[in-house]
């Protein structure tokens, strides 16, 4: 069975870059553009990893990481920020906000798909 990915991305372009990496190598992808229905999306499909952008309209990647976390269903489920925010100490508020782990934006068209199968191992 294909592997879901919820992209919660408010980027076209992040996010079409991401997708088409995916879906080539047979991932299904659910889009989102914001956190209130990447949180909706993920109550409902329940995806197999999350792959969260931190600087989002509404509500920020850190909200929407802990507002998932909060749900009994979607507490086991991988989420990887993926951002542009790469500073000193920006990795480590990702993950105690309930990431699982972090890439750094731009993503590597080389090895991001190879990155995002490390969280299905």
């Amino acid at each position: 069975m294909k592997k879901k990915i919820l992209i919660i991305e408010d980027n076209d372009n992040n996010r079409y870059l991401a997708t088409f990496l995916l879906e080539k190598h047979g991932y299904g992808i659910i889009p989102a553009v914001d956190g209130p229905s990447g949180i909706e999306l993920a109550t409902r499909v329940h995806p197999d990893l999350i792959l969260l952008d931190i600087q989002l309209p509404q509500m920020d990647g850190y909200e929407v990481a802990r507002e998932l976390r909060q749900h009994q269903l979607l507490r086991d489920i991988p989420i990887v920020a993926v951002t542009s925010y790469a500073m000193m100490g920006d990795k480590e508020k990702a993950l105690a906000a309930g990431c699982n782990g972090y890439i750094e934006k731009p993503i590597n068209p080389e090895t991001f798909v190879a990155e995002i199968e490390h969280f299905f191992l």
